[in-house]
C-alpha cells in the first residue's frame, strides 16, 4: 500500500489526515475524495508527494494521451485519477467522419485490503465516459507480476511508496517487469531517512535516474527513470 511514516501531535496536517473528506483542484475540476484513517490507517490519506506529482503531470508538459499508464501503491487514488483526467483526449477524422477515442490507459493499483476504498474514489471522481478508462486492480510488489504483461505500460507513477526497506527488493522486480526499454518511471517522495537513499542507489543499479523536479514548500523530490543511458525530454 501507499503507506509512509507517521508521527502524531503533527498540528495542522495531522487533523487534515484525520479529516474524513479532503479535496483538490486538477484538470478543471475538483476532486474530493474520502480518507478512513481509522480503518485502514496511512494508506487512505492524501500525502504532499501525491499532490506535487499531480501538479507536475498538470504543468509539466507530460502527454498522457493514448498512452499507458500504471500507479503503484495508490491509495486514496488522487495520482491515477489525475492522470486519468489529464489523459483524456479524442481525435477526429473528418474526411471519414470517424472518432477516436486516444484517452490514456491508466490501471490503478494497491494491496487487496485498500481496493474497495480505493474504487469507490476513483468511481466518483471521474466523469462517466472516462471510468472504463481507469481500472482498479491488485498488485502486491513482487507477487502479482504475472497478472500484468511485461513492458506493458509507458509511464509508471509512485508517490511515497519509498519508505520500507524491506519493500526495496520486491519494489524493484515490480519496476523492472513492467518496464520496457521506452517506459518513463515517475516516483515522488520525500527523503527522510537514509534508507531512502539507499532505495535510488539500487534504482540507479538498473536504471538511468535523474532528479527532475524539487518542491521547496513540501520537500518533496520527483525523479524521472529510464532503462538505459538516455535522457529522453517527455
Amino acid at each position: 500500500m501507499a503507506l509512509v511514516p507517521y508521527e502524531e501531535g503533527a498540528g495542522w496536517g495531522a487533523r487534515q489526515l484525520h479529516s474524513p473528506w479532503v479535496t483538490h483542484r486538477f484538470a478543471s475540476r475538483t476532486i474530493r475524495l474520502r480518507q478512513d484513517w481509522r480503518r485502514l490507517g496511512v494508506a487512505a490519506v492524501v500525502w504532499d508527494a501525491a499532490v506535487v506529482l499531480c501538479a507536475y503531470l498538470e504543468t509539466g508538459g507530460i502527454d498522457l494521451g493514448d498512452r499507458s499508464v500504471i500507479e503503484l501503491g495508490a491509495g486514496t487514488g488522487l495520482l491515477g485519477i489525475v492522470a486519468t483526467l489529464l489523459g483524456k483526449g479524442f481525435f477526429f477524422v473528418f474526411l471519414f467522419k470517424a472518432i477516436y477515442n486516444c484517452s490514456a490507459r491508466v490501471t490503478i493499483t494497491d494491496r487487496v485490503a485498500a481496493l474497495e476504498f480505493l474504487e469507490s474514489n476513483v468511481q466518483a471522481n471521474l466523469p462517466s465516459e472516462l471510468r472504463p478508462r481507469a481500472v482498479v486492480k491488485e498488485l502486491t510488489w513482487g507477487k502479482d507480476l504475472g497478472n500484468f504483461p511485461p513492458g506493458a505500460f509507458d509511464f509508471i507513477l509512485g508517490a511515497d511508496i519509498v519508505y520500507l526497506e524491506e519493500t526495496f527488493a520486491e519494489l524493484l522486480q515490480t519496476l523492472e517487469h513492467l518496464c520496457s526499454e521506452q517506459t518513463v518511471i515517475l516516483l515522488s517522495c520525500r527523503i527522510r531517512y537514509e534508507r531512502d537513499h539507499k532505495f535510488l542507489k539500487m534504482l540507479r543499479g538498473c536504471f538511468s535516474v535523474y532528479e527532475v523536479h524539487y518542491d521547496s514548500s513540501k520537500d518533496v523530490h520527483i525523479y524521472k527513470a529510464q532503462r538505459g543511458s538516455h535522457k529522453d525530454d517527455f
